[in-house]
């Protein structure tokens, strides 16, 4: 790990725990998931790219898409960790104490601070995965999808220091709302995208809409895995 990564990690008292890493592992992904999901359906897997940097962007329907994730695309499928940023309300009392151990790092999502976002552009340029959230909360309500613009922003960032990060929707879907016990549930990684070369407002506006699009694609693909497609539109 390079000593810049190191030293923003050390400041912000976040890493991969040796110890508490894997037993999150285990306890989520052995237990947890296999007693809630009857099934749990990846899709599409060959669009996640198994090196380099990348950035997952998820919809966000409950917190069971934080275990879903590293399920499909964690250590044991790519041999890496899914690094969450995450809010900063999410970061408090014991839970936030997991968090910092399991690779989450807090961002103020109204004023992030520039330690937060060397951390992020550090990571890429590490060659990680990063997961946003890019609608900001969990939203629970079959609705067009509308996206923060906090995740095109941070890949211009990473773009000027000359990391190209290719952005892969990701759509989660649960056979119920909210999920049940031994319901259905599926997760679909759309392709990858680039962003251009511009770095302008504009074409991360125009970014921003065609990966709304492409997360709402690929939602639907797993919605229709569990036999709960969306309504259009």
């Amino acid at each position: 790990m390079p000593a810049a990564l190191a030293n923003r990690e050390s400041a912000l008292q976040v890493g991969i725990d040796p110890f508490w890493a894997p037993l999150a592992m285990l306890v989520t992904q052995d237990l947890a998931l296999r007693l809630q999901f009857r099934e749990r359906i990846v899709l599409q897997h060959d669009n996640l790219p198994r090196s380099g940097p990348v950035l997952l962007a998820p919809t966000h329907r409950a917190r069971w898409d934080a275990l879903m994730l590293p399920m499909a695309a964690g250590r044991r499928v790519t041999g890496r960790d899914c690094r969450f940023m995450v809010t900063t309300t999410e970061m408090g009392g014991l839970q936030g104490w997991f968090l910092q151990r399991l690779g989450c790092f807090p961002v103020d999502q109204g004023r992030p601070s520039m330690t937060t976002l060397r951390l992020a552009i550090d990571l890429l340029a590490d060659g990680q995965q990063l997961v946003v959230f890019p609608e900001g909360r969990i939203q629970r309500q079959d609705r067009a999808i509308q996206l923060h613009q906090g995740l095109v922003r941070l890949a211009q960032l990473a773009q000027r220091r000359g990391v190209q990060v290719p952005v892969i929707p990701v759509g989660i879907g649960y056979g119920q709302a909210p999920p049940r016990p031994l319901s259905r549930a599926a997760i679909c990684f759309g392709a990858p995208m680039m962003l251009s070369d511009d770095g302008s407002r504009e074409a991360g506006q125009r970014f921003t809409k065609a990966l709304a699009t492409s997360m709402h694609a690929a939602e639907q693909a797993a919605r229709e895995a569990v036999g709960r497609p969306l309504h259009c539109f």
